[in-house]
């Protein structure tokens, strides 16, 4: 079989640990034998012989310190009592006399007050007391009485007071007998101001409760115990008698207050809690743990009791036993050996919480260590699994078997669904729990194991994964299927179906069923769950299969408003050739809402498929779409434009050409296929739209022979186009005149156009007429054309004037500037070089700046256009070549002279030339220097360079 879900604890072996109680002996060899030990926050105080104290701060235990008792009778000690700051020590002695020692003092002082009175029990103040002051507190006695006293420590102070402020008697405990000892006192405090005294005899415990006035806690306990002056207060009373009884308290760490107690008296262990909200009674949930069957209270009685959070130790003479207190069961025995003597009492200390154990001889400790550690496992031996879960919730290996336990207790219990989420929790092998619950016929059960063991797995687990959603899903539809045809159960199916609807839809579930869809799809199809097979495929956003569905049952309005509503392009482009067949308009409205999301060059199949078998009405609605395209969106892709065009042509022959002169004629901006549009236009018969795509194509010819043969005007718009081209304009209403004379035989019209058109003159149009035409009809024609012939004549002799006039005046001023001259003085320079200026060729200009022939050169040549530039050396080369000798000297005299004046000629024209290049104007006063303004004065190309020389 294939395993879905491997165990991982199931055999896991739980790790050997270190014992709970880890005993550990004090390295410490007492001079003389140890009477009494007490300690509290970390202060031990211990009493040896018959008048040695010791006392160890166990923060520095290598510091100890001793103090004498200063008896010189044979006073011994009878008990100690250290409160809970670990500042006051009381000494009982069994003199009927008590001592006091002070942490912070050496001496012992006697408490006169107290004499008289052998104390059993001291109940410490924990809400008043200081390290120099104990507050109020109860003594009790061995006679029954309970006194309130407080002890005070004055610092400083030039006289030695009593440090026992006041003693004075408040109650006085009896059992049936009479006064019985007070064997122990504990004093806690309540909610709103109420105070909780316990007091202990051998064979009853007391309660006393009363308020104490806020502010008035100093003076004592006196109000509370005279409220049961005339009445008993409540008190639990047990038969059997040890001669003495001992009350140990567990408080738990960050709290002020005890939460359990355990009473050791004759009949047992009475075990509790504390519940301080109770009005009357503190102690809740008691019950008497018996002692174990090997102590026989009149031979080998418990001697001490410590409380922990799950144990109760008991003291024995020569061992040490720990009890659950959860079920009473031993959980651990320590045997003493005989060589340390009889063990004489045990202790804990309140604060820090360790054990401690003495002989006369021998001093050990108890550390505590991860008490609730199988807590767990005696929780669950009692069924109470919410409790277990909580103590094993940081242990995996043990959450897994309490889990497993609980889930077996469900399923004995038929609470099947319970048993399901626990087993789902489990590390149990998935094949076992399934049969389980497919062998008790619990579907539902199952159902909620499935459901809980899918939620668990990790993302990892996508085979786990799929098989659990499959089966699930095959499981719902199968319940479905039984509910749905049972009209009872109407409500539980459609919780049902909520519930699968849940499952399908779950963010946590949505990969995998994504990857699984195929099969999902197949199991509802076997179904027949349509239903559900559209929520799935909606939920998978399958919505190409969702809008089939409804397309194949005729649903196209819900078709379309899925595609409305999920707005998906590919979708529209899939299934608009089908819904447009049945509901046009609304396909066109859901397109129009997509806007330019949606490419209508991809749509135009479906609109060619529909308009083809449509009627002119839903035609329409393909020519709504597209001019929505064209004019809304403003599209200028070619095809929508052309089809556009078709639809126009097809039926509506107006909006055509009105398209068409909107578009313009520019060709560079027209959106159109011109050729096709004009083929398109020439099979419908269109022409004034032919005429006008003529326009735009500039074929003038074309157009006016196919306007002449819808309108003659509007054949004359056409051939005033052309209006950088004459000659062409002339041909063209050349043409319409023609029309006119041959065709319509108007020569009237024929007129008109002559005057239309200046470039037409009479005898232009004259050949166009018939024979048999009169010439009155076009004498005033002929007569315009005369005077215009006149007109034209005179025109060209006054320009012909004007241009004689010109020419004398230009030689008039060309003789003038011949005669013009300018002096040089001697000691003239050049204006670049400022050498000499008669020294070398040179030039004068008007302005009065004077160059040399080289210098100027020099100036102008760089800034020179790149041909003038050229020319410029050319006409150096050439003049230098005609100034070179000839190198023949046999030539004929006359040869020679001939040669030499062809030669002087060509080098006064180079020179002349060279003089029109460099020389044309005055390089500091012309156009050249305007021009320098925006030139840098160092060559960018060379800025690096210069910049470098400079460093």
């Amino acid at each position: 079989s294939v395993h879905v879900l491997s165990p991982g604890y199931v055999n896991a072996r739980l790790e050997k640990e270190t014992p709970i109680f880890n005993k550990q002996r004090i390295d410490f060899a007492p001079p003389e034998k140890i009477n009494s030990l007490v300690v509290s926050s970390n202060q031990l105080c211990m009493s040896l012989g018959k008048d040695t104290l010791l006392r160890i701060d166990l923060g520095k235990p290598d510091e100890p310190n001793q103090v004498e008792l200063g008896r010189k009778d044979e006073a011994k000690v009878y008990k100690m009592f250290l409160d809970h700051t670990g500042s006051h020590l009381l000494i009982a002695l069994n003199t009927s006399e008590c001592l006091y020692l002070n942490r912070s003092v050496q001496k012992v002082r006697a408490l006169s007050r107290w004499k008289g009175h052998l104390v059993e029990s001291v109940g410490w103040n924990k809400f008043l007391g200081s390290e120099t002051n104990t507050g109020p507190i109860l003594v009790g006695t061995a006679q029954g009485q309970i006194y309130e006293a407080e002890i005070s420590v004055s610092e400083g102070s030039l006289f030695s007071t009593n440090p026992d402020q006041y003693f004075r008697q408040v109650y006085t405990l009896e059992e049936e007998s009479g006064p019985a000892p007070v064997c122990c006192l504990e004093i806690e405090r309540g909610i709103e101001g109420k105070f909780f005294i316990i007091a202990t005899t051998r064979k009853r415990l007391f309660q006393f409760v009363g308020k104490v006035p806020e502010g008035t806690e100093q003076q004592g306990f006196s109000s509370i115990f005279a409220m049961h002056a005339d009445h008993l207060p409540s008190f639990r009373e047990f038969p059997a008698n040890l001669g003495f009884s001992e009350i140990a308290f567990y408080t738990p760490k960050l709290r002020s207050n005890p939460r359990s107690f355990a009473w050791m008296m004759g009949n047992g262990v009475l075990y509790g809690t504390l519940d301080y909200s109770r009005p009357d009674s503190v102690l809740s949930d008691e019950r008497v743990w018996v002692y174990p069957s090997d102590i026989d209270i009149t031979v080998n009685k418990p001697i001490s009791i410590v409380l922990t959070q799950f144990h109760f130790l008991l003291l024995l003479p020569d061992r040490v036993k720990a009890v659950c207190t959860l079920n009473g069961q031993v959980v651990f025995q320590d045997l003493f050996l005989e060589k340390f003597g009889l063990l004489t009492r045990m202790i804990k200390d309140p604060v820090v919480q360790q054990i401690w154990i003495h002989t006369e001889k021998v001093v050990f400790r108890y550390h505590v260590q991860r008490e609730s550690r199988d807590v767990w496992k005696m929780y669950m031996n009692m069924n109470k699994f919410d409790l277990a879960k909580e103590y094993c919730k940081d242990r995996p290996e043990c959450l897994d078997i309490v889990l497993a336990k609980e889930a077996e207790h469900c399923f004995q219990n038929k609470r099947y669904l319970d048993s399901a989420k626990c087993y789902a929790l489990t590390q149990n092998y998935f094949e076992e729990i399934a049969l389980k619950f497919i062998e008790a016929k619990q579907e539902e059960a199952l159902m909620e194991f499935l459901i809980k063991k899918l939620s668990n797995l990790k993302p990892s687990e996508k085979t786990q994964a799929t098989l659990l959603t499959t089966w699930l899903t095959e499981l719902y539809l199968n319940w479905l299927g039984i509910l749905e045809g049972d009209p009872s159960q109407r409500n539980l199916y459609l919780d049902t179906r909520e519930k699968f609807r849940t499952f399908l839809s779950s963010p946590k579930n949505k990969d995998c069923l994504f990857n699984n869809r195929t099969s999902i799809y197949e199991l509802l199809a076997s179904h027949g769950d349509t239903e559900h097979m559209v929520y799935f495929a909606v939920i998978m956003q399958d919505y190409e299969r969702v809008v089939a569905h409804h397309c194949q049952h005729d649903e196209y309005d819900e078709a379309l408003n899925v595609l409305s509503r999920h707005r998906d392009e590919k979708l529209f482009y899939k299934f608009s050739p089908v819904l447009i067949q049945h509901i046009p308009k609304k396909v066109v409205d859901a397109w129009i809402s997509m806007g330019s999301r949606l490419d209508a060059r991809n749509l135009i199949p479906a609109l060619v498929n529909y308009s083809q078998s449509a009627s002119t009405q839903q035609i329409n609605e393909a020519i709504r779409y597209m001019e929505f395209c064209v004019y809304q969106l403003e599209e200028t892709q070619q095809a929508i434009h052309n089809y556009l065009l078709s639809l126009y042509a097809l039926c509506r022959p107006d909006s055509l050409l009105s398209y068409l002169e909107q578009a313009g004629t520019n060709p560079n901006r027209i959106h159109y296929d011109l050729k096709y549009a004009l083929r398109l236009c020439a099979e419908h018969g269109h022409h004034r739209a032919c005429v006008h795509i003529y326009k735009v194509m500039e074929l003038y010819e074309e157009a006016v022979d196919l306007a002449l043969q819808v309108d003659v005007d509007l054949a004359k718009s056409c051939a005033d186009l052309p209006e950088d081209d004459e000659e062409l304009r002339k041909k063209l209403w050349l043409k319409i005149a023609r029309h006119v004379v041959q065709e319509e035989k108007d020569v009237k019209k024929a007129m008109a156009c002559l005057s239309s058109c200046a470039l037409l003159k009479i005898e232009d149009v004259l050949p166009f007429f018939p024979d048999f035409v009169t010439i009155d009809h076009f004498k005033e024609a002929i007569c315009n054309s005369l005077e215009d012939y006149n007109k034209h004549i005179e025109e060209l002799k006054r320009e012909m004037e004007e241009a004689t006039q010109s020419a004398k005046r230009i030689r008039e001023d060309i003789q003038e500037m011949r005669n013009k001259y300018g002096s040089v003085e001697p000691q003239e320079k050049c204006a670049a070089c400022d050498f000499p200026l008669l020294n070398r060729p040179f030039y004068l200009f008007l302005c009065g700046h004077m160059f040399h022939y080289d210098c100027l050169l020099q100036a102008v040549f760089p800034n020179l256009p790149a041909y003038k530039q050229a020319k410029l050396e050319d006409l150096q080369k050439k003049l230098a070549a005609t100034s070179q000798p000839s190198k023949s000297h046999h030539r004929p005299k006359d040869a020679d002279t001939i040669s030499l004046g062809k030669g002087q000629q060509s080098r006064e024209q180079i020179k002349a030339d060279i003089d029109d290049i460099v020389a044309a104007e005055c390089v500091y006063c012309g156009e050249l220097m305007i021009r320098s303004i925006d030139k840098p004065f160092i060559d960018p190309q060379k800025y690096e360079e210069e910049m470098q020389s400079w460093l």
